[in-house]
């Protein structure tokens, strides 16, 4: 898949970019990172404009997310009932919607570009905790803004060491999800 979707950047360009980085964000688990640094590193031979890459690829994900968002929000009993079998239960799912409002923009923030797994779980959740929409778009913006500017700006920097730099920053991020995992595991074993 990968191969298909850098062919699409290249053969289409920004209409690309924008498409793949909007259905990523929505939860199709698409190689966002390493499109992103590709882009970078067009940018850097002059291919692609920088700051309109960054532009799209940042409207592209704040639209992708707002869809995410408006699922869990609006989307009805039978929806959440669905997303709720497949979480394991409907407790389980009242806990992700606690733990979305105990995290508020700060877990938005960071789940747009250090922990990019979380992103559209994130949203959902925060979409079924009822979070302030308006808040939610500041920070969803702010996130993304972030994650497009450092990914292409690696590309940019890196540009002829792009799927070394890939290979690492997706097992970076890996690691990231293990040690939120490991330090949550550990704060709920150290309440009890």
């Amino acid at each position: 898949m990968r191969e298909q979707i850098l062919a699409a950047l290249s053969q289409y360009g920004s209409p690309a970019l924008f498409g793949v980085v909007t259905i990523a964000a929505i939860g199709v688990p698409l190689p966002i990172t390493l499109l992103l640094i590709v882009t970078g590193s067009l940018a850097a031979q002059g291919m692609v404009s920088f700051w309109w890459a960054v532009g799209l690829a940042t409207a592209g994900s704040v639209l992708g997310d707002q869809a995410g968002y408006a699922i869990g929000r609006w989307g009805g009993s039978r929806l959440v009932d669905r997303f709720s079998r497949l979480l394991g239960s409907r407790e389980r799912l009242e806990k992700t919607q606690a733990q979305a409002r105990e995290w508020g923009g700060p877990g938005i923030f960071f789940s747009r570009w250090l922990i990019t797994a979380l992103g559209p779980w994130v949203n959902l959740a925060s979409g079924l905790a009822e979070y302030s929409w308006t808040r939610f778009l500041i920070w969803d913006v702010a996130g993304e803004f972030l994650g497009a500017l450092i990914y292409i700006l690696l590309g940019r920097v890196f540009s002829d060491r792009v799927i070394t730099l890939d290979e690492l920053l997706g097992d970076l991020s890996w690691a990231m999800v293990a040690l939120l995992a490991a330090v949550l595991i550990g704060w709920k074993l150290f309440k009890k």
